[in-house]
């Protein structure tokens, strides 16, 4: 009889256990053989196999891995598969659950080999909402904040080319914002607010692909502003740096004009 009724209480406590976790999945009805609830492997092939069918059941199986069994390899499994179920869903609420998934991740195994995955996970939690020029860019910082972090922290990991390219895509998207503030700035005649914007925009993205708006905005601004000498240095790094660009010819028709009026400044 005493097998019987351990089995029993096995399988008793293990219900208890799971509903004491997820309270809100009380209405899920889990019974585990006891051999199946003392095992990490078991209890995560059966989260593993339910996670594309019904989440809220596999997380109840693989939550239970992580308590049970919490210096498991199925327990760092586990957590990764809850944070990648989580980004799947793709919702805003999905995401920051996925973000705080992957950073329990880096807390409990911080020496993993996943923990370049999970850093940069993070960074994409960020970036897959981020927004275009012109709009709200506090997800696009966040996600420049978090990638860097896969740079610097895992320089030699396969995440780290990966986090690289996005963080070009994000600091363009930043300074293409940049970019359209400071237009706007310049069409309405605020000159400061401009030349302000765009030189930021100048030491922080260097390598922004429309540089050559940036420089002739910038030296038009200083020069609209009745600042010519600061205006010089732009429009003729726009001329020698960029030839082809559009903005050239205005940047040539500003210098001419800059060099007529310091020649009558000199025959008055």
């Amino acid at each position: 009889m005493k097998p019987i009724l351990w089995k029993t209480g096995a399988l008793i406590m293990l219900s208890l256990s799971l509903a004491l976790v997820f309270p809100a999945c009380k209405k899920k009805n889990v019974e585990l053989a006891p051999e199946i609830a003392s095992s990490d492997e078991a209890l995560f092939k059966l989260g593993e196999a339910e996670v594309k069918k019904d989440t809220e059941k596999a997380f109840l199986y693989l939550r239970q891995v992580i308590d049970s069994f919490p210096k498991s390899f199925y327990a760092q499994r586990a957590k990764l598969l809850i944070a990648d179920a989580y980004f799947k869903k793709g919702s805003e609420g999905d995401m920051i659950l996925a973000a705080a998934e992957y950073r329990e991740f880096i807390n409990l195994y911080p020496y993993s080999p996943s923990a370049a995955y999970s850093q940069y996970q993070i960074g994409m939690t960020f970036f897959t909402k981020t927004l275009k020029a012109g709009r709200d860019q506090t997800k696009t910082i966040q996600a420049l904040a978090e990638l860097k972090k896969v740079v610097t922290a895992y320089p030699l990991s396969e995440q780290a080319k990966s986090a690289q390219e996005k963080i070009k895509i994000c600091e363009e998207r930043l300074a293409d914002n940049s970019l359209t503030i400071a237009t706007h700035y310049y069409l309405v005649e605020a000159y400061k607010a401009s030349t302000s914007r765009l030189t930021e925009l100048v030491t922080n993205y260097p390598g922004f692909t429309k540089m050559d708006a940036v420089f002739f905005t910038l030296g038009d601004s200083y020069f609209k502003w009745n600042k010519v000498d600061q205006s010089v240095p732009y429009f003729t790094k726009l001329v020698t740096d960029y030839p082809k660009s559009a903005f050239a010819k205005k940047a040539q028709e500003r210098l001419r004009q800059i060099e007529v009026a310091d020649k009558a400044k000199k025959q008055e």
